[in-house]
């Protein structure tokens, strides 16, 4: 079982997740945190730290963001970690509660 990054994080970037991570298994891209599944150990510390509740529970993930599952797994292998907090995106707070930001996604 994995935790998965998903649309609320675009365009956001918060990175209170990253400095509760134990296992330091979140990835960095311009506009957006993921998490490498196959070194999350689920503990499920990173979910409540994040402001614009972003983070899901592999089986609790919404069924309109499940491809979040599988780009998680693809950009953990090709970002770089992050292991330290860092300021969120300056516009994070006019995305916050914006839905369906895919197309926004840099990578």
């Amino acid at each position: 079982m994995t935790f998965v990054v998903s649309d609320g994080c675009i365009k956001c970037k918060h990175t209170d997740c990253v400095e509760v991570c134990p296992v330091d298994c979140f990835y960095e891209g311009r506009n957006f945190l993921v998490i490498h599944p196959d070194e999350c150990i689920d503990c499920a510390l990173c979910e409540p730290e994040c402001p614009v509740d972003a983070i899901f529970s592999e089986d609790e993930l919404p069924a309109d963001e499940a491809q979040f599952l599988e780009l998680n797994a693809e950009l953990a292998e090709v970002w770089p970690n992050i292991t330290e907090k860092k300021e969120p995106l300056d516009d994070a707070e006019d995305w916050a509660e914006v839905k369906g930001k895919l197309e926004h996604l840099e990578r």
